[in-house]
C-alpha cells in the first residue's frame, strides 16, 4: 500500500548522498533526459534558467512559458532543446490558452516544474482581486497543473515540483482572510502563506494524483545570492529580517550561507530526477534531499518544514478552497 505524507509521515531524509553545496550539474550526472517533455516556469532567469540550462543538457526538450517573450530569448540564446511560448501566470486567460497550446500537440508532459514565484512585493491584485504573492506563488500553480493534468496523465510516470521556500514558516495558511481584505497587508505574511499553500497543494496533488501515476513535491531551492527575487523589497526589510546591517551591507554570518545559482537549482533538479523518490510524495525537500520536520519555536533561523504545512485537514480544505478561487477541478477521472 503506498502511503502518504499527511502529517509529515514520511518527512525524514533518506541520505540521497548529495548535500547543500552540491550543484545541479552534481545532481544530474550519468542521467540521460532524451526523450522526456519537461515545462520549467520561470525558466528564463535565476534558479530556473539554471535548471533549464541542466535539463536541456541532459537531453531533454524544455518548455518555458514567458510573460517577456523577447527576455526570455535573450537569456536562453545558445541552448539547444528549448522552446519558449507565451505565458503569465498572474493571468488566468493566459495561463489557459498556453496550456491548451500544449495539449493540442498531443505530447505528454513527463515533469512540471512551477518554478515561477515572486517576493515580498507591495500590496497588489490580480483580475480577480487576489493578492498577487498567493496568485503568482500558489494560485498559478494550482491552474496550471489542473489544465496540464491530461499531458501529465500521459506520460504514465510524471512528476510535479512546486518550488517553494523556508518563507513558509512566516505564516501558516490564513483561511479566514488569504487575500488581505479585512487585516493589514504585511508582505512577508503573505509570502509565508503563499508557500505554504504551496507544500499543502503538493501534499494534496500527490494523494490525489498517485493513481494516475503522477507524484509531486514541494521544495526550499536556498538562500541564494544573485537572483532578481527581491528586487522590490526595501532595504529596512532586509535590516528587519537580520540580512543586513544598519549600513545596507550584508551580515557576514548570512553571506556565508548564501548559494550560488547552481546550488540554488540542484534541490529541483534532484526532486525531478531521482530515482531515490520513486515511491515517495507529497514530501518538502531541501538541500538535495527530504527535509527534516522543523524543530520548534526558533524554526524561523533553521530549516526543516513546518507541521502546519503537511496538515491533512489544511491540505483538504485549501484544495477546496483553490477550486472555488479558480473555478478549476482537476479532471481526475
Amino acid at each position: 500500500m503506498r502511503r502518504n505524507n499527511y502529517q509529515g509521515a514520511l518527512q525524514q531524509p533518506i541520505g540521497s548522498g548529495f548535500n547543500a553545496t552540491s550543484t545541479s550539474s552534481d545532481v544530474i550526472n550519468g542521467i540521460d533526459l532524451r526523450g522526456k517533455i519537461i515545462i520549467v516556469t520561470g525558466g528564463n532567469a535565476g534558479i530556473g534558467l539554471e535548471t533549464t540550462k541542466t535539463l536541456a543538457n541532459a537531453g531533454a526538450t524544455v518548455i518555458v512559458p514567458a510573460r517577456d517573450i523577447e527576455k526570455a530569448k535573450k537569456n536562453l540564446e545558445g541552448i539547444e532543446n528549448v522552446e519558449i511560448e507565451m505565458m503569465d501566470v498572474m493571468n488566468p486567460a493566459s495561463i489557459d490558452a498556453f496550456a491548451e497550446n500544449f495539449l493540442r500537440s498531443n505530447r505528454p508532459l513527463h515533469l512540471l516544474i512551477n518554478n515561477a514565484g515572486i517576493m515580498w512585493v507591495p500590496l497588489r491584485r490580480d483580475s480577480r482581486g487576489i493578492e498577487s504573492q498567493l496568485a503568482t506563488n500558489y494560485l498559478g500553480q494550482f491552474h496550471l497543473t489542473a489544465r496540464l493534468f491530461p499531458a501529465l496523465k500521459k506520460a504514465n510516470g510524471a512528476r510535479v515540483i512546486n518550488v517553494s521556500s523556508l518563507g513558509h514558516q512566516m505564516a501558516p495558511f490564513n483561511f479566514e482572510d488569504p487575500n488581505f481584505l479585512h487585516r493589514e497587508y504585511e508582505t512577508l505574511q503573505a509570502y509565508g502563506q503563499s508557500k505554504t499553500a504551496s507544500n499543502l497543494f503538493s501534499l494534496e496533488l500527490d494523494n490525489r494524483a498517485k493513481a494516475f501515476n503522477v507524484r509531486a513535491y514541494s521544495l526550499h531551492p536556498g538562500s541564494i545570492a544573485g537572483t532578481e527575487l527581491a528586487r522590490e523589497a526595501p532595504l529596512e526589510l532586509f535590516q528587519k529580517m537580520g540580512f543586513l546591517d544598519e549600513d545596507g551591507n550584508l551580515l557576514p554570518e548570512v553571506a556565508a550561507k548564501l548559494k550560488t545559482i547552481p546550488q540554488g537549482a540542484a534541490t529541483t533538479v534532484w526532486c525531478t530526477t531521482s530515482a531515490a523518490l520513486e515511491n515517495i510524495g507529497g514530501v518538502y525537500c531541501e538541500d538535495n534531499d527530504i527535509a527534516p520536520l522543523a524543530n520548534g519555536e526558533d524554526s524561523i533561523g533553521s530549516y526543516g518544514v513546518e507541521r502546519y504545512s503537511l496538515d491533512e485537514t489544511n491540505a483538504k480544505r485549501l484544495w477546496d478552497l483553490s477550486e472555488k478561487m479558480t473555478g478549476i477541478s482537476f479532471p481526475f477521472s
